[in-house]
């Protein structure tokens, strides 16, 4: 068997996976090569990195998608092997071939392997010569009641994209031409094919990892049932719940769905497990998965450090797997809002601070003062927990996530908190509805204090503007014999919304102090710090202020305010019905016939925005008629920039609306 040892790496992907990579490089001795486009010049995995080259141009499909330049890139930095990290390149055949016509080492699959894997349809083909189990197609020309619900899906891609419930036949032959249509736009292939529907079922996968000395590891299962936009959000090792059998019948498929396609590598076996307990393949990645962390942590192995070496041409270190231990868990924390359609957020994060200790790791792209643009997955880091039981990894995880100081766009930390504390996940009642069923309770305002925190940013500010901070000694000069006048600040609580105005007043001794709030009492304040005694309780609050922004961190809950004037400006006021782009991005396309002047119906899709992998709904807000139009398929719009009136009046006839698409991209 030739042996090909690595010297030099290049990672062709960004942020948080390269990253990852490079950090077991590190730990081997081996040099380390970015890539990274324009928008990723200052990224932190550039500056990780021993050696970059540029990718010219910022979009992924002139950059990181660019197999050419990606495999010159290895070249000119002198790389002897090429690591795909996960999505981009990363499941693409021709790109591995290319990259060991080259000379280079491909840490992969081997490129059959892929194209057997590439097309779901003939993936389950393959699969159910393999005797893998499997769901039974079904025929869309032939569906009828008892098919239903049926799931359309791509052939080609993932992430969501090409997919579609259909509870009645009457809307199959619009949702199949959608889900064509989306599939060909994202991947380049419009087939679709037709299987049922499983409801309440469950994401189960089986990390493999395969020599070729005819070895397969079955590296345990993952439960990955919590998805957003069918993308996973909360992932654990092992998969909870699932009885012996089940287990020895999914580790036994995965290892037959690796040996029937000749795997080499780290890939993933995806099935979905009914209510009833019974495994239907889904697909096999041929790549590492975002989720490898739980499975590293379970069974104390590095699967970088496994790929390299058996892209080199070494055997795994032993005939079966080590043995498994405790339990963990992984969240991903996404600069994304879930109250609003989980939409992505972009600019400065300010800080990003995840407490660590044993058992807990965090796998990011991202430091504090980096930049979270446009035009790639909002996944800010993955916080992982590994412990004994399961309830102490839960635990563990959901304490480190609360305690964290993350400053800057909207992210989904609150809601990983509230899911791993929901009674459904404690109980291990887990299914892909999870988030369908409950994101409306886990997004409604919790039993925090905002108040309080937002008269501490008040307190802190007034030591800000005076420069004494307190408890501190009385000053002699111009002073008076009365305290000051109470004064008033205004703040809005963001995401929702609130807004708080808080009082206080600065005595002689310099030390402000709230204004008619009995039971509180201030300990201590500096324009960073604020300990306040309510009810005999000791609190602590630690603040920060960008610009007109006060981020607040307290035990057990974060808030983020915006300093408001005491009066409002009319010139910040816009007309009613305004349509305003909620992030920047491009404008991907227009609803059918939408012109000044035409009637349009509340809730109905106007215009869509494509931002950060996803395209993004902008619907008209009421009734009535458009009264200005200032958005074009292909305009770049910042955050905030008018894209349409909408002049209310509910008794207006509205066009017919166009199909809607998926917002997810692959």
């Amino acid at each position: 068997m030739r042996r090909d040892v690595i010297h030099s790496l290049l990672v062709a992907n960004r942020g948080e996976i390269a990253c990852r990579i490079f950090r077991t490089c590190r730990d081997l001795g081996i040099t380390t090569v970015a890539v990274y486009s324009d928008a990723d010049a200052d990224a932190l995995h550039v500056r990780e990195a021993d050696l970059a080259v540029r990718l010219p141009g910022s979009a992924p499909a002139d950059t990181y998608l660019r197999g050419d330049l990606v495999v010159a890139a290895a070249l000119a930095a002198g790389a002897d092997a090429v690591h795909p990290g996960y999505g981009f390149l990363s499941e693409n055949a021709a790109f591995a071939a290319a990259v060991q016509d080259a000379g280079l080492t491909w840490v992969g699959p081997p490129v059959k392997a892929i194209e057997l894997m590439a097309s779901k349809t003939r993936a389950k083909e393959l699969m159910a010569g393999a005797g893998v189990p499997l769901l039974a197609p079904v025929d869309p020309a032939t569906a009828g009641p008892d098919d239903l619900p049926l799931l359309l899906k791509a052939a080609s891609g993932g992430g969501g994209r090409g997919m579609r419930i259909v509870r009645e036949l009457a809307s199959l032959p619009g949702e199949l031409l959608a889900a064509a249509a989306e599939a060909a736009s994202a991947f380049g292939d419009g087939e679709v094919f037709a299987e049922p529907y499983v409801e309440r079922g469950r994401h189960v996968e089986v990390q493999v990892m395969a020599d070729a000395y005819d070895t397969v590891w079955a590296l345990g299962t993952r439960d990955c049932s919590l998805q957003r936009r069918h993308q996973k959000v909360i992932e654990e090792a092992p998969a909870p719940g699932l009885e012996e059998a089940l287990r020895t019948r999914l580790h036994d498929a995965a290892v037959a769905a690796a040996r029937a396609v000749g795997y080499r590598g780290a890939g993933t076996v995806e099935f979905l497990v009914s209510a009833e307990g019974r495994p239907y393949f889904l697909e096999m990645n041929t790549r590492l998965q975002v989720e490898h962390p739980v499975t590293e942590a379970v069974f104390g192995v590095d699967l970088v450090a496994l790929q390299l070496r058996v892209a080199e041409g070494e055997p795994l270190p032993a005939p079966v797997p080590p043995p498994a231990s405790g339990h963990a868990v992984e969240a991903r924390l996404y600069a994304e809002d879930p109250a609003r359609d989980w939409q992505p957020q972009t600019g400065a994060l300010l800080t990003l601070e995840v407490p660590d200790g044993p058992g807990l790791r965090l796998d990011t792209g991202y430091v504090g003062g980096d930049t979270i643009g446009v035009h790639y997955d909002p996944m800010l880091a993955k916080v992982i927990a590994h412990a004994p039981t399961r309830t102490e990894a839960v635990r563990l995880l959901a304490g480190a996530l609360e305690r964290a100081r993350i400053h800057g766009p909207v992210t989904n930390r609150a809601l990983l908190v509230r899911s791993l504390r929901h009674p459904d996940f404690v109980a291990a009642r887990l299914d892909t509805g999870f988030y369908d069923r409950h994101l409306a309770d886990l997004t409604t305002p919790g039993a925090g204090d905002p108040a309080t925190a937002a008269l501490a940013a008040a307190l802190a500010e007034a030591v800000r503007a005076t420069g004494t901070p307190g408890p501190a000694p009385t000053r002699f000069g111009a002073w008076r014999n009365v305290p000051s006048q109470p004064q008033a600040k205004r703040y809005r609580s963001e995401p929702d919304g609130a807004e708080h105005e808080v009082a206080y007043r600065t005595p002689r001794t310099g030390t402000p102090e709230p204004y008619d709030a009995p039971g509180v009492r201030v300990l201590a304040a500096t324009p960073d710090r604020v300990t306040l005694e309510l009810g005999g309780v000791t609190r602590h609050f630690k603040l920060r202020r960008d610009r007109d922004r006060l981020y607040v961190d307290t035990a057990g809950a974060s808030y983020t305010f915006t300093a408001l004037p005491r009066f409002t400006d009319p010139a910040t006021q816009t007309d009613p019905g305004s349509l305003l782009a909620p992030m920047p991005g491009t404008v991907v396309r227009l609803a059918e016939g939408l012109a000044p002047g035409v009637a349009v119906e509340a809730g109905q899709p106007l215009i869509w925005l494509e931002a950060m992998k996803m395209e993004h709904r902008i619907l008209a807000p009421a009734s009535g008629t458009l009264t200005a139009l200032h958005a074009a398929p292909g305009h770049q719009v910042e955050v905030g920039a008018l894209l349409a009136v909408v002049q209310e009046d509910p008794d207006v006839t509205p066009v017919t609306a166009s199909a809607p698409v998926p917002e997810e991209n692959a």
